[in-house]
């Protein structure tokens, strides 16, 4: 059986984005909201759990003290431009956070959101989320960390509103977060992993 996160599988259709969020407060699993659809997420393989503990942990230990903060996948973000409701597996928010309402469990202005790929979710989080958190007029960074092997893509938002990309395969390589300051090296992103 393959403990992948899949991609969305839609679970209910047409909602209000106001009956998603009452729903998915009281939920047991999350779920992931575009234009009045609903998508079940699933869990995640060893890869996914232990890339995802070391990012979180170089991340926090860089920004400590600091202005920017990491957030890991139950902060939900919604993107307000084309009714997104998404979880992405890290966050990096750099200014007071934005939220949609007073349960504080939804913002809107992520500076940072990486996701990390397998093989259920590399197409949707590459392609269509990529697409619609390219709206999040505050969003600087998207970047796309491999489960399956070592490989990261980094989209660097220019000041003309293009999205660079630079691509790192090597253990010896940093991976550099302008909006931060900071880098972390490929080598502790994927520590403990093995191919």
């Amino acid at each position: 059986m393959d403990s992948d996160l899949q991609e969305p599988v839609p679970k209910y259709n047409f909602i209000e984005p106001q009956q998603y969020l009452s729903e998915e407060r009281k939920a047991v699993v999350k779920h992931e909201y575009y234009q009045g659809e609903v998508f079940a997420m699933s869990g995640a393989s060893f890869n996914h759990n232990k890339i995802f503990s070391n990012l979180f942990i170089e991340l926090g230990l860089l920004l400590k003290g600091k202005k920017c903060q990491p957030y890991g996948s139950d902060l939900r973000v919604h993107v307000k431009e084309n009714s997104l409701y998404t979880y992405p597996d890290i966050v990096l928010i750099c200014e007071d956070p934005l939220f949609t309402d007073d349960e504080n469990d939804t913002i809107t202005n992520p500076t940072v959101i990486i996701e990390i790929l397998s093989k259920s979710t590399e197409r949707y989080d590459r392609i269509e989320k990529f697409a619609l958190c390219r709206s999040i007029s505050g969003l600087k960074e998207y970047i796309l960390v491999d489960s399956r092997k070592l490989r990261v893509e980094h989209y660097l938002k220019t000041d003309d509103n293009k999205w660079l990309l630079t691509e790192f395969s090597k253990v010896t390589e940093q991976l550099s977060f302008p909006s931060i300051g900071s880098a972390i090296s490929l080598s502790a992103i994927y520590d403990g992993i093995s191919f």
